[in-house]
This record gives C-alpha cells, sequence and structure tokens, in this order.
C-alpha cells in the first residue's frame, strides 16, 4: 500500500453546498458548545486518579447516583496491540486485496467482488408508483418512490434462510441544488418544497436475495415511506410537556415527520432506530439561547420552508423545532403502525442509537453528539427484555425505551496533561488511553442536574451535559458493541476547531489540534458489565495519512495500511470484524471516501484495509456486513462545489450524461462468502 503525500496548499473537507444543506453550514458558525467545563485529564495525573475518583464518585451520590461508587475502576486489560507479524496469513473474513485509493466516479470493489446498484433516489416502491422523471417530479410520486441521500440501512430478514429480507434505509437531507434545474435557493416553489418533504424520512423495501448475495427490490405489503409529514408518536417522561406543545398539537404527543435521519440501529426485538441529527437548520429561529444551543440561528433557513408552513418557523410555533432532535422506533414488520420518537434517550444531534442487552435483561443504548465539542451519552432502561418473538412480548419490548435512567459520558485520560501536546504524538506509555464515568442526568421525572427540572433535561440535553461537566468530543458519531466481546466503539470524525483560541485544546481522547481526520475510540464498560457506570478507553485509530506522524493504527505497521479520514459508520462482521465507513469530503489530497475493514484483536489488529470506494463527491454511509453481501449507501454522489443539476461532476450511477442520483450498492462474491 503506497503512501499519500499531505498537500500542505490543498483545502481538505467536504464541499461547501454539502455543508449548507446537510447540517446548515454547521462548521462555518461558531460552535454552539461555549460551556467552560474543563476537562477531568488536565486536573488530575495519574498519582491522584484514584483519590480523584473517590471524590468524583462522593458528589455523583450527592446527585443521586447510587451506583457511581466504582467511579474509579482498575484498567481493563488492553486488547493486544497489532505487530504486523504475520504477513501472509490476512485475519479471517478479511482475505480481500485492498482497493487503491481514486477519484474516479464510480464504486470500485476488490479484484473478484461484483456490485450492482439495489434502488436508487427516485425508483418505485409501489406498484402504482410512476418512474423516475428528473424534470417532471411532483411531491405525490416523490412519497411512492425511494428518498433522496439514504444514509443509515438495515438488512432484516423475513424468513430463516435470509433469501426475503426488507431493508430499511434512512433519508438524511435534500441537496435541492442537485434535485432540481435552475432551482434558485432564494425563492424555491411550493412544488419543490414539498418535494423535499417527501424526499426526508425513511424507506422499507422487500429485496430477496439470490445465492451468491445479489439483491433484487420486490414490491410487497411491507414496502413504505416515512416523510417529514407521516404522524409520529411522542412518547417517555418527557412526552405531553409544555415544552413540546404547539397550536396543531396542544397534547405534545404528536409530531408530524422526521427530520436528518443519520445513522441508527437494530434493536434485538427486530425494529430499526433512526438518529434525527442536524434538526435545527430546518427551523427560523427566535433568538432564544437554548436554541443558540442546538445551532438554531434566527435568520431565514437555506430552504425557506417557513414560507410554506408556519411550524418551521419559531416566532409563530416556538416549540416546533423541539419536537426533533430524538431517536425515533419503526416497526418495519407493520406498515400500518405509529413510529415512535423516545424522549428518555434524550434530544441532541443524534448520530445514531445502538442497543444492546445486559446480563440482567435491560436494555442498554449508546448514542453520540455529531457536532464539534459535544458529548457520548448512555441510557439504561427500568425494564427488562422479554425472549421470544410472541407479539406481546415484541410490544412489551417496544417499551423498553420509554423509561431509565439517561448518562453522559467523563474522560479521564492517564498520561501527564504536558505529553498530551496536540501534536498526535503518542504519550510516554504508548497509547492515547485513560478511565471515565457516566454521570447520571435523569431518570423519570427525577433530574440530577442542578437547576434543571427532569424534562428540561430531556428537552435541552445538551445544556444538562454542560452543567454536569461532560467531556467535549471530536464529533461522536456512530457507536456500535462488538458482538463477542462487548467493547463498545465510537466513531469520532473531526474537529478542526481544537485548539483555536478560545477553544479546548487537545486531550488524550482527542489528543490532536486542527483534527482534520479523526480517530476510532475503544470503550470497555468495567468488568464487561453493560450497566457499571465506570470505563477504560483506549484510542484504536488515529486517523489520516498514514506517512504521517501524528496517525496510529493500534500499533502495526504503518506501511501497509490504507489511508482513512473522517470515520463515520462502524459496524462489525460475523467474525468479529470492525467495518468503517468514510465521512472526509476529500479530506486526503481530494481522494473519494470508502468502506474499510480491520481486525480488532490478534497479530493483524490495526491493519485497515479499503475495501471499497464511492464515485467523486459522494459519502459511503450505513454498512451492512453480511455473510454474502456487503451493501453500502452512496450519499450525495457528484456534490462538489461548482457541480448543480445544471452542471453535473458525476453521472454516476447510470451513465452517460445522466444526473448524479443517491443509492443503495450490493458487494458479492459468486460462491464465495465476504472475505473468505
Amino acid at each position: 500500500m503506497r503512501h499519500l503525500p499531505l498537500l500542505a496548499n490543498h483545502s481538505p473537507g467536504r464541499a461547501a453546498v454539502t455543508c449548507r444543506y446537510r447540517c446548515g453550514d454547521a462548521c462555518f458558525h461558531d460552535v454552539p458548545n461555549t460551556s467552560g467545563n474543563p476537562y477531568f485529564g488536565d486536573l488530575l495525573d495519574r498519582r491522584s486518579a484514584i483519590k480523584a475518583g473517590v471524590v468524583l464518585g462522593a458528589a455523583l451520590t450527592a446527585t443521586g447516583a447510587t451506583a457511581a461508587a466504582d467511579a474509579a475502576p482498575a484498567h481493563a486489560a488492553p486488547p493486544a496491540e497489532g505487530t504486523g507479524a504475520d504477513r501472509h496469513h490476512p485475519a479471517r473474513g478479511l482475505d480481500f486485496r485492498p482497493v487503491e485509493p481514486n477519484t474516479l466516479d464510480a464504486v470500485v470493489v476488490p479484484e473478484g467482488y461484483r456490485q450492482a446498484v439495489v434502488i436508487r433516489w427516485g425508483d418505485p416502491l409501489f406498484p402504482d408508483a410512476p418512474a423516475f422523471d428528473f424534470d417532471h417530479q411532483t411531491a405525490a410520486a416523490q412519497a411512492r418512490q425511494f428518498g433522496y441521500n439514504c444514509d443509515f440501512a438495515a438488512l432484516l430478514p423475513l424468513d430463516p434462510t435470509g433469501r426475503v429480507n426488507l431493508l430499511v434505509t434512512n433519508h438524511e437531507y435534500t441537496g435541492e441544488p442537485f434535485m432540481f434545474r435552475g432551482y434558485d435557493e432564494a425563492n424555491p416553489t411550493r412544488e419543490q418544497v414539498e418535494v423535499a418533504w417527501a424526499a426526508h424520512g425513511l424507506s422499507v423495501l422487500r429485496v430477496d436475495q439470490d445465492r451468491d448475495g445479489r439483491l433484487t427490490p420486490r414490491f410487497s405489503p411491507h414496502n413504505r415511506r416515512i416523510t417529514a409529514t407521516t404522524p409520529f408518536e411522542l412518547r417517555g417522561p418527557a412526552a405531553g410537556s409544555d415544552l413540546l406543545k404547539t397550536g396543531a398539537d396542544p397534547t405534545g404527543t404528536r409530531v408530524l415527520g422526521t427530520l436528518n435521519n443519520c445513522a441508527g440501529g437494530v434493536t434485538p426485538w427486530g425494529t430499526v432506530l433512526s438518529g434525527e441529527e442536524n434538526f435545527n437548520q430546518y427551523f427560523a429561529a427566535t433568538g432564544d439561547p437554548r436554541e443558540t444551543r442546538y445551532g438554531i440561528k434566527d435568520n431565514p433557513t437555506t430552504r425557506k420552508w417557513e414560507r410554506f408552513d408556519e411550524r418551521f418557523d419559531l416566532a409563530r410555533e416556538p416549540n416546533e423545532a423541539n419536537r426533533f432532535g430524538w431517536v425515533v422506533e419503526l416497526d418495519p414488520l407493520d406498515p400500518d403502525s405509529t413510529p415512535v420518537k423516545h424522549t428518555a434517550l434524550g434530544r441532541f444531534k443524534h448520530e445514531c442509537a445502538n442497543v444492546r442487552i445486559a446480563g440482567d435483561g435491560r436494555v442498554v443504548a449508546y448514542s453520540g453528539d455529531d457536532e464539534r465539542f459535544e458529548y457520548i451519552y448512555k441510557f439504561i432502561s427500568r425494564k427488562k427484555v422479554r425472549r421470544g418473538d410472541s407479539r406481546s412480548a415484541r410490544r412489551h419490548n417496544m417499551t423498553l425505551l420509554d423509561e431509565g435512567t439517561l448518562y453522559v459520558a467523563r474522560f479521564t485520560g492517564d498520561s501527564p496533561p504536558a505529553e498530551i501536546d496536540g501534536s498526535g504524538g503518542l504519550p510516554s506509555d504508548g497509547r492515547f488511553d485513560g478511565r471515565g464515568e457516566w454521570v447520571p442526568l435523569a431518570s423519570g421525572t427525577r433530574s440530577f442536574v442542578p437547576g434543571m427540572t427532569a424534562e428540561e433535561v430531556y428537552v435541552f440535553t445538551r445544556l444538562a451535559g454542560d452543567r454536569v461537566g461532560a467531556t467535549k468530543m471530536d464529533r461522536p458519531e456512530d457507536i456500535q458493541t462488538h458482538p463477542h466481546t462487548g467493547v463498545v466503539y465510537c466513531a469520532l470524525s473531526n474537529n478542526v476547531d481544537r485548539g483555536k483560541e478560545g477553544k479546548e485544546g487537545a486531550t488524550e481522547p482527542n489528543p490532536r489540534v486542527d483534527n482534520k481526520h479523526g480517530q476510532v475510540l475503544e470503550l470497555t464498560e468495567r468488568g464487561g458489565d453493560a450497566l457499571a457506570l465506570s470505563f477504560s478507553w483506549n484510542l484504536m485509530l488515529v486517523c489520516g495519512d498514514p506517512a504521517s506522524p501524528d496517525t496510529y493504527f493500534a500499533g502495526y505497521d504503518k506501511s501497509r495500511v490504507s489511508p482513512i479520514s473522517s470515520p463515520d459508520n462502524v459496524a462489525f462482521d460475523r467474525h468479529g470484524n470492525l467495518w468503517i465507513s468514510s465521512d472526509s469530503g476529500g479530506a486526503l489530497g481530494g481522494l473519494n471516501d470508502g468502506l474499510y475493514a480491520v481486525p480488532v484483536a490478534g497479530r493483524e489488529r490495526g491493519h485497515l484495509k479499503a475495501f471499497l470506494t464511492v464515485p467523486r463527491g459522494a459519502e459511503t454511509c450505513g454498512p451492512v456486513i453480511g455473510e454474502r453481501v456487503v451493501t453500502v449507501c452512496v450519499q450525495h454522489p457528484g456534490e462538489v462545489d461548482g457541480a448543480s443539476a445544471d452542471n453535473p461532476a458525476s453521472h454516476w450511477p447510470d451513465g452517460g450524461d445522466s444526473q448524479p442520483r443517491p443509492s443503495v450498492v450490493a458487494v458479492w462474491r459468486e460462491g464465495r462468502r465476504i472475505g473468505e
């Protein structure tokens, strides 16, 4: 694997047009987190860590954290470091030749593999849906077609053989300049706005899998579209709060639509969770400081939706934005069910929510708040899961996220602060690692945050995290639990503001200033218990150009790894290898993003290899890693500055002079399992 030079004169990062439409220019605005909570690694050194942990535990107990006595855990034994010694025996499930970095307008897969588009933006989901016509789009048609900018995906088997499945996909955001010729951002038409409402949300689609792994879409009674106008139910401790009531919904329990759905997860009971992320950009603000903390600006929005529906104008409906930023639960098996927004998991820019079952049967959900200097959260349910797939067990399990305790993470490094100098150089112990604790925020109607009611904690969770001194992280993205070990993996995408004047500098879990490329965090709950309120942690990967001294690949020989920037989604295969999708926007010399795989244990730990790359301007999203098929969502192909529907920069996937279309792609190997 050749090294890639860092281009000193290149301005890295995604296109400005992507920032504008996906997250409302979040990275070009002031950081919403202006709290002064200190990084605890700067307050503690290794000799005083145990003593300080006891003090912190006592403080937590005073606020109601009765289980915080384990706030000073013994260090969990770290996984074995990679050595690069086994050069001829790749990790099981990863026997493929890595794809070379490139800038092609294509999905590129390893030698011996095949690929095909499963479904594209605008493809019909129902027999009565019209064929896609780029130049004659209507809202009615889009509501019956596959939505725009697919992100998270799940593949749920409907039969024991796995031949019949439901593909559930998020549709994060709309890029109107790439959807409509001659689009006038200052004066969108009502039809264009309503097409965009219909293009948001989620899709449910039956797909059949053949013996090799190829997926074929089918019309089915299960097929469904969720849009920005689909009714949702608000549930949990904040449902019915005055903070959630509007003129259209005086009960505070019913919401129209879901917006900016990013990553998600599949629950053990077969439903899909979806995180509402950059919801702030859809609302014209009033200047309320609590709105500012969520990045809602007191000016007209980019899409101008407030001109067509007063609920997007907070001067007229000040609580409407409070009804977004939640974790959504959808039952794909029941196309008539009402999807739910779970208030017990808190309101912030949820990248994801992923659930594991604890030893006593309660469930634990992890979620990251995807913005610079934001936090990582954990929820522990009050009730326990019911085993089996009976209708009554499933109904019960779909209430597990309604009641429980919400926590936020506080990290402590174990190296002297002077050794974390912002360069990314390893400290003297050779690892970025330390301890941490889960700080309680609220449980039911009880708040553990001074000066905030429980309802305020759930609705303004960021402010609660500020008050308890949560650790500011570099854009927490997807979080997944290892299926065999229970170790938790979190992608931290990047943070170019770290270390800037007035901003927090380097910390051990975020060890680089001007962090363009991100890192991958391993978190081990104390004793391997998902219910533990303390943990150990380390950085498995510090991403970027392997030739750069500020990168780290679990100690593996960096001359043999693929370059990666801005880890986003993470997933596991059946062997326990970690797969990572990237969203760098060309931060490594303009190279395309991709999907990578890396062993997390054994002699090959840290040997990161690129499995595929996506077309120019696209982001790799929502990987599903099956035994015979890998799927990825190819989001916003051709979305580069200067391009538009009138001047497309990509013609993927249809070629010729066609418009680019976000799509789901399947990759398989005839007669062979993935990576074998």
